[in-house]
């Protein structure tokens, strides 16, 4: 198989193993994640969890069909470590963000699991078709080991498809994070109508491709040195049929700008706008995902006057 490039980040690639009825999306992320975690000052343990989630997030992501769809990752466990994590995809745009204790984060050990972090909270995962104007949602309990098992357990329980997510994270010579992960599902067998694969008491096509996935690990779906469709390769280079689809490039896309949200605030009414503001007149507004903040006045809203 050729490869692509020495470094190989920011990006999504997919396959399909028609003679196992399964496809699936392997994907890394690099300075995209960069850029994300750097508007913040996350201790390690929370830019691991946000990588990841991010990752995750790219790879469901990029089974949207058609553009202008959306596809977002949210975790809230109130009273909880983390009370909030929120990813989104839209078009190869990735942007996230959490919510936690620091004071809290530090009493616990480096490799807390997902359960510790967000204890009696769970994962909603949302599809919004764009051409279709459809949406469809999962929620399932934060009570996996990790996000990507927790994401497991939403495809089995919303969509009654069996699925393995491996998701990891190391850092290169510079500091700096590197993310990768997996996404495989098992299809259908034949025309529409017939029964999942998953009811039966013995589907061996299945537990093959998911006991060849179990083998990659995490160094080796982080190492930007491995072109992703080499990872597919030393996969699946055995299966008489691998078809590799186009790749998805990623980038950060935080849609926040002073137009937006000057249309949101003239939603609201003159007092409640006043109230906002502060002594100079200006209301403060900050961006959770990018932590920008946008400083809007008063008299920018004339037309609505008190």
């Amino acid at each position: 198989m050729n490869t692509i490039a020495p470094t190989d980040l920011d990006r999504v690639v997919g396959f399909t193993i028609p003679s196992r009825h399964a496809r699936g999306r392997v994907a890394r992320l690099g300075p995209v994640l960069d850029q994300i975690l750097s508007a913040h000052a996350y201790p390690p343990v929370i830019e691991k969890l946000l990588a990841e989630a991010l990752t995750l997030t790219a790879l469901l992501g990029a089974t949207l069909k058609g553009a202008q769809g959306q596809m977002t990752l949210q975790a809230q466990a109130p009273g909880a470590i983390v009370n909030l994590l929120v990813c989104d995809y839209k078009d190869g745009e990735l942007r996230g963000y959490v919510q936690f204790d620091a004071v809290r984060l530090s009493q616990l050990g480096k490799n807390p699991t997902l359960n510790a972090l967000c204890a009696k909270g769970y994962l909603a995962v949302t599809f919004d078709q764009a051409t279709t104007k459809e949406r469809y949602q999962g929620i399932v309990p934060l009570d996996a080991r990790s996000i990507g098992a927790a994401a497991e357990q939403y495809f089995l329980q919303s969509e009654q498809i069996p699925s393995l997510i491996r998701l990891g994270t190391h850092r290169d010579r510079q500091g700096k994070l590197i993310a990768g992960g997996i996404f495989l599902q098992h299809l259908p067998e034949g025309e529409v109508g017939r029964e999942r694969l998953h009811v039966r008491l013995d589907h061996p096509e299945w537990q093959h491709v998911e006991a060849l996935a179990t083998t990659m690990g995490a160094d080796e779906l982080a190492d930007a040195g491995i072109p992703l469709e080499n990872l597919v390769w030393r996969l699946f280079n055995e299966e008489p049929e691998v078809r590799l689809l186009s790749g998805t490039e990623l980038s950060r896309g935080c849609r926040c700008d002073t137009s937006y949200i000057s249309q949101v605030l003239a939603k609201f009414p003159a007092e409640e706008r006043a109230a906002m503001a502060d002594e100079d007149g200006v209301i403060s507004v900050d961006c959770a995902f990018c932590s920008t903040k946008f400083p809007l006045k008063l008299t920018d809203f004339v037309s609505q006057p008190l």
